[in-house]
């Protein structure tokens, strides 16, 4: 079977990657409206006879009820008026197959019925009808319910005016370095002239997406790899304006294209992750060493201070002996016996900021204790 498939397949329509799909035609649309609206047509036809007196046997009434359930199916298999016609006369002989009978006003029902079905539309509040009339461009039909002309007007196309959204890929494309990437994305478009869009293309929605694969695969052959990954915002507006300048004459505006998943090879990935912890590491140890160099230039900027300052240099030592001792808690603080030559307690101004600290320290010991919190070896600490 394959061999005579490829026998009799054409050579040229084979080469074709997108083959155009095949449309059933609609001239209308059988919906539910039209269902109800058939039923309320066949009831009010056999109340009128059964007021005006025309009693129907059983045979008669089944096979009107056939007939028009059979126009009905065919109708909404393919909407079209030359179906309406088949539809019409395959009830007639449905009809008569069943019933028998030869009164016209039996054979009247399925057609007044089954016309004004079809000729009664709705349209939601979102679509745009494009209606032909003798196979020229008549008008754009709103929302709402309207009557459309049997074998006159036909709808050439329902169009849905709301924002879409559409899912699209490039391939295992290479970027300007030479590196084969895989990118999925998405684009939001809408159209805003429906006349547009059914009148100059063929099918607007595989053009759409068409034309977003072939920009997406020129936008990935034009930027560097480290373009795609850190520009994303920017590549897909450079896509978002090529898009909207082709499709803008078919009445289509592409809103924004937005990238959701960019694939490299594995062998890459992990050279570029090495790179991006070599080159943190690198950073790390550039601001270590900036940082010891602020360090030494401040400890010299102290030397030459404490250089010309000798009491301050001072004052600095004995603050940090405090401050040893203040955190030590009872711990045992061990100071090098030349440390108070190295202070020159001897000196005036070191004895006199010895004596603060200690009665700092005397001071926050008695705040400590409380006016009422001496002891009798407090008393004898006091006494030495």
């Amino acid at each position: 079977m394959t061999g005579l498939q490829g026998l009799f397949r054409n050579p040229r329509v084979s080469r074709i990657k997108n083959v155009p799909r095949r449309v059933i035609p609609r001239d209308f649309r059988f919906s539910t409206f039209s269902f109800l609206l058939l039923a309320v047509v066949c009831a009010g036809a056999f109340g009128a006879m059964h007021l005006s007196g025309f009693a129907l046997s059983g045979e008669e009434f089944q096979g009107v009820v056939y007939a028009v359930i059979l126009g009905a199916l065919l109708l909404v298999a393919l909407p079209t008026w030359g179906m309406l016609v088949i539809a019409l006369m395959a009830s007639w002989a449905v009809l008569y197959s069943v019933s028998g009978s030869d009164r016209a006003i039996l054979y009247a029902v399925p057609a007044l019925s089954l016309l004004p079905a079809a000729m009664v539309n709705l349209l939601l509040h979102w679509d745009r009808a494009v209606i032909l009339r003798l196979g020229r461009f008549h008008r754009v039909r709103g929302a709402g319910l309207f009557l459309l002309p049997p074998f006159i007007d036909r709808i050439a196309a329902r169009v849905d005016t709301r924002i879409r959204v559409t899912d699209f890929s490039a391939e295992r494309t290479l970027s300007r370095d030479n590196v084969p990437v895989h990118v999925d994305a998405i684009c939001f478009w809408m159209i805003w002239d429906a006349q547009k869009a059914v009148l100059e293309v063929q099918d607007f929605l595989e053009a759409v997406t068409l034309s977003a694969q072939t920009a997406l695969r020129e936008a990935i052959g034009s930027h560097n790899l480290e373009e795609l990954l850190s520009e994303r915002d920017q590549v897909g507006a450079k896509l978002q304006k090529i898009l909207d300048a082709k499709t803008n004459p078919w009445g289509i505006t592409v809103l924004s294209v937005e990238f959701t998943d960019i694939v490299i090879p594995g062998e890459l990935e992990d050279a570029m992750s090495r790179h991006a912890q070599a080159d943190r590491e690198h950073r790390a140890r550039i601001i270590l060493g900036d940082t010891e160099i602020q360090l030494a230039e401040k400890m010299r900027r102290a030397d030459e201070y404490y250089r010309d300052n000798p009491q301050a240099f001072q004052l600095r030592a004995m603050n940090m002996v405090y401050d040893a001792l203040r955190q030590s808690k009872g711990s045992v603080v061990l100071v090098p016996s030349s440390a108070a030559e190295q202070m020159n307690l001897g000196h005036p101004v070191g004895l006199v900021a010895l004596q603060n600290k200690l009665a700092a320290m005397q001071n926050r010991e008695d705040d400590q204790r409380g006016p009422t919190g001496d002891s009798p070896a407090g008393g004898e600490e006091n006494a030495r």
